[in-house]
């Protein structure tokens, strides 16, 4: 046995040997070397973190915006380009109807359970990768996540208000990562641009769609993949109004429905009836015009007339009395003359 692993016995203590004391000290040491590089490396995390979503940030924020003071008297609250990384410390402020939390850094939807009266919620331009903790938002009818890393719809099911999902600038591809899509029966505003999608299948999910008025799918390459893309979504989707960067007028429409029916000579057809309705009213239009303008003017006439009568009766002599009244007390010089007037009925 070595000199180092001697040990001396008494009674039941062990007193370790000095090379054992000295193993022992050098293990402190590195442990207080280590609990000093972890605590260093905490601070700094914590230097770099950013700025913290704090109940004293949000009084002061409330302040300077002339908001209230009272956090649950407020119904918007703009917390956006502030650089946040977490959602968090919003309890007290539950009469929130809008909530703006654009352009930060945050990567996860949470803390949300107090904002029950919730309506628009903007979380776009963040580093959110995934639909998640948003079934306290029962009213919610608004939501934006576009410009995010979201790879799959998912979880949304349970707002049944939802009306507007934008969505675009996101990680998006294929069939399955918006088959959730179809269980959303509210949803009639949908901005899904700029995504990967590639499969024309995405088709069916937007069929399932009842209330889909409002769809933009620019910035895919799915619509090169789609033939006659514009007629073709416009005849699938039952209720579409707006179509990407252009209104979908009655007219789109039917000649839409008649080129699926007849193709292009089925269209062309459809397209010279709307044309020729449209002249035919233009020409109604017209005519309408010209009579109400030939009314205006003979009702001016009229007046003209009627006022043109009224001074001529105004102007003629009562009686032929009064006529020669008056040449008597013109050829009299001033002098006051009686008339005479025989022949005539009602003289003096």
């Amino acid at each position: 046995m070595s000199t180092a692993e001697v040990r001396e016995t008494m009674g039941d203590e062990v007193i370790p040997t000095t090379s054992t004391k000295v193993m022992m000290k050098v293990g402190a040491q590195e442990n207080k070397e280590n609990n000093n590089k972890q605590r260093g490396l905490q601070e700094k995390e914590e230097k770099h973190s950013g700025p913290r979503m704090t109940k004293k940030f949000l009084k002061d924020h409330c302040k300077q915006n002339k908001l209230y003071i009272t956090p649950c008297l407020n119904d918007t609250l703009y917390l956006h380009f502030k650089g946040f990384s977490t959602i968090e410390n919003l309890e007290e402020y539950t009469g929130l109807k809008s909530l703006w939390l654009e352009s930060n850094g945050l990567q996860r939807i949470e803390n949300l359970d107090a904002q029950s009266d919730l309506r628009c919620l903007f979380l776009q331009q963040n580093l959110i990768d995934k639909l998640e903790n948003l079934e306290p938002l029962k009213k919610l009818s608004t939501l934006n996540v576009s410009n995010n890393y979201i790879t799959i719809i998912e979880n949304i099911s349970c707002l049944p208000q939802l009306s507007t999902l934008q969505i675009a600038h996101n990680k998006l591809e294929t069939v399955g990562d918006i088959e959730h899509l179809s269980q959303c029966l509210a949803i009639s505003v949908l901005d899904m641009s700029h995504n990967l999608f590639k499969d024309p299948k995405i088709l069916s999910v937007l069929e399932a769609m009842p209330e889909l008025r409002v769809l933009n799918l620019m910035g895919n390459e799915v619509i090169r993949k789609i033939p006659n893309y514009r007629k073709t979504m416009i005849v699938h989707l039952k209720q579409l109004t707006f179509l990407d960067d252009r209104p979908v007028f009655p007219k789109d429409r039917a000649c839409a429905e008649a080129w699926a029916v007849g193709g292009l000579d089925g269209e062309r057809e459809e397209r010279e009836r709307w044309e020729t309705r449209e002249r035919m009213k233009i020409q109604e239009n017209l005519q309408y015009m010209a009579t109400i303008r030939k009314e205006a003017l003979e009702r001016r006439r009229l007046r003209e007339l009627q006022e043109k009568g009224g001074d001529e009766a105004s102007t003629t002599p009562q009686n032929p009395c009064e006529e020669s009244n008056t040449q008597i007390l013109t050829s009299s010089q001033g002098e006051k003359i009686p008339s005479l007037c025989a022949g005539h009925t009602g003289c003096p």
